[in-house]
């Protein structure tokens, strides 16, 4: 029988939540997400189990990593679900504060990331959205206070600007990774996965197809700028409109000019209809 979690929506009642979590000297992960979990999702919690006896999951949908053109009112809110889905996992604590909770009036302090956050790839398209993230997250962090915190491979360039802000301003928490969990046919599951018409959906997953092709052609020793060239037509062919798609260094996210500069990561973004899609693998 799943155990319902504790849900908090103040910093008071954080505080004192976890201040009795903290008198049992447990080992705490936090899981940052904006809601609309799914499977993905599901598969940051069990890692978090398995690194801490007290897991934490925020739900907020942060306004300040969204541009003005982009999907914030509309962007999926499944509270029921998502409280159903903590529960069935054993999640020990759900922080879902408002707006006005993590930007009172006279909210006047932000966090302005360099390094991966201006690579050339989702902020050359989104340069709103690091700064955002790395606000949110930073408070989030302070907030919470824990000993682990578990995000997603999928938003790759994300993970390595939180990382960084981890490791820079000495918080004290340890940031993990957690593998990219795909549909069936490669799609990497996202809350926006549900934009895609019946039609848009059935397309999806060449992107998945395109970074597999270039990466098994760079492995085989093929030139990397042909490589690439290929899984970009490859989308492009498909209907997509093309953001990037692009080989870097897997922890710098530098540009490389061969595997030989490696580790590298193949990172994409790309629109179709409506809906904005990004993934990566490994080569």
């Amino acid at each position: 029988m799943s155990r319902n979690p504790m849900i908090v929506r103040t910093v008071p009642a954080l505080r004192r939540a976890l201040d009795g979590i903290r008198a049992k000297k447990a080992i705490t992960a936090l899981v940052p997400t904006m809601g609309a979990l799914h499977d993905g999702h599901v598969s940051l919690v069990r890692l978090a189990k398995r690194r801490a006896r007290k897991v934490i999951v925020s739900i907020f949908v942060n306004p300040t990593q969204f541009a003005p053109s982009e999907d914030f009112g509309s962007y999926p809110r499944t509270w029921k679900a998502d409280v159903a889905k903590l529960a069935a996992e054993e999640v020990d604590l759900i922080w879902n504060p408002d707006v006005k909770t993590m930007y009172p009036d006279g909210f006047a302090t932000r966090i302005v990331p360099e390094g991966p956050a201006i690579a050339g790839l989702e902020d050359r398209f989104r340069p709103h959205f690091f700064g955002g993230v790395a606000t949110v997250v930073g408070k989030l962090f302070t907030q919470v206070r824990p000993d682990f915190a578990i995000f997603g491979e999928k938003d790759f360039q994300q993970l390595r600007v939180v990382t960084r802000m981890a490791r820079d301003l000495d918080l004290g928490v340890r940031v993990i990774g957690s593998r990219t969990v795909r549909e069936r046919d490669g799609l990497a599951m996202s809350s926006r996965n549900v934009y895609l018409s019946p039609e848009e959906r059935l397309t999806a997953p060449v992107l998945y197809r395109a970074m597999k092709e270039s990466a098994a052609r760079l492995r085989a020793g093929d030139d990397l700028a042909a490589a690439m060239a290929g899984g970009a037509a490859l989308i492009t062919t498909a209907g997509f409109i093309l953001d990037y798609f692009e080989a870097r260094h897997a922890e710098t996210l530098a540009p490389v000019a061969s595997v030989k500069d490696g580790p590298v990561r193949i990172l994409v973004a790309a629109r179709l209809g409506k809906t904005r899609l990004i993934d990566n693998i490994a080569v």
